[in-house]
């Protein structure tokens, strides 16, 4: 064991490059074969892809169902101006609560990564 780590370490300068395996043969670290791109699959680029897209249609979802909300707080605030401090209030809440799925997407979408 002795001589083969002195003689690998004179190598010729490229001692960081090769390694020895249990039999005693230099065998080269990095895989040297060159890649065959019919190999390549596009299965790691889909799943971030729709990692991605998930969350973006939580917010896609989130801003529609705020654009309702807010639309339908001003239909009902013009039917019944006194009661507008109500629906304010009401409107705020269930905007938060439709923000609320969004943050969950978000957090959900990187937990999987």
């Amino acid at each position: 064991m002795a001589s083969r780590r002195t003689n690998f370490w004179k190598a010729s300068g490229d001692e960081f490059n090769w390694r020895f395996d249990r039999a005693g043969q230099r065998e080269p670290l990095v895989n040297t074969k060159k890649k065959d791109y019919r190999e390549m699959t596009l299965l790691p680029l889909l799943a971030e892809l729709s990692g991605s897209l998930n969350v973006g249609l939580a917010a896609l979802g989130s801003a529609i169902g705020v654009g309702f909300i807010g639309m339908k707080a001003a239909e009902a605030t013009g039917r019944n101006p006194g009661a507008a401090g109500d629906i304010r209030t009401q409107a705020i809440i269930f905007a938060a609560l439709a923000e609320g799925v969004l943050f969950i997407a978000i957090f959900l979408g990187k937990a999987g990564n």
